[in-house]
């Protein structure tokens, strides 16, 4: 048997003389394929009541898209772009960079809608260092986000402007060969 608790939002039940600022958070290596701690983060929250969306970016190959997303229990929500491969260099064909454009505007319009408390942009620095996302777009929504939602970047080669405004940065390195 599965029990759902009702948890309210954060800041209107602990009555604070002001809102608890949500934070930027980096995790970055120079490896793809190794957030699962993230993903794990974005689950255990998701399951104690907070609403969480999880977007990647550059994997495909399911044909989701941001109209489609995979509701993952009550409180998470997961898109994936709408590309039938996963992205791995910055040459995509007309299609796949519309399907990724309206993917990123999507995500802006969801977050500054405030419906959800954490948001993962899985692999966007990887979007970014291939010229298909803006730096500066990417800059300009962190800065007018609604101040209570957390943003967790992920993916290798984060650019330094993303660096100077996360709150948190974590890289994460091979410790030995496999």
């Amino acid at each position: 048997m599965v029990a759902q608790l009702d948890t309210p939002s954060v800041n209107s039940s602990l009555n604070l003389p002001s809102p608890v600022e949500g934070l930027v958070q980096v995790f970055t290596s120079s490896h793809r394929n190794f957030f699962t701690n993230v993903m794990a983060q974005a689950l255990r929250i998701a399951g104690q009541g907070t609403r969480v969306l999880v977007v990647q970016f550059l994997k495909g190959g399911i044909r989701q898209g941001h109209d489609r997303p995979i509701q993952m229990g009550q409180h998470l929500d997961w898109i994936r772009c709408d590309l039938p491969r996963c992205i791995d260099t910055p040459q995509l064909d007309d299609t796949e960079n519309e399907a990724l454009q309206k993917l990123w505007q999507h995500t802006q319009k969801v977050v500054f809608e405030g419906k959800y408390s954490l948001v993962v942009l899985d692999e966007l620095s990887l979007a970014i260092n291939f010229g298909l996302i803006p730096e500066t777009e990417v800059l300009a929504f962190l800065a007018k986000r609604p101040p209570h939602i957390d943003i967790i970047l992920t993916g290798p080669e984060t650019p330094k402007s993303l660096l100077d405004v996360a709150d948190q940065i974590t890289e994460i390195r091979r410790s030995h060969s496999p």
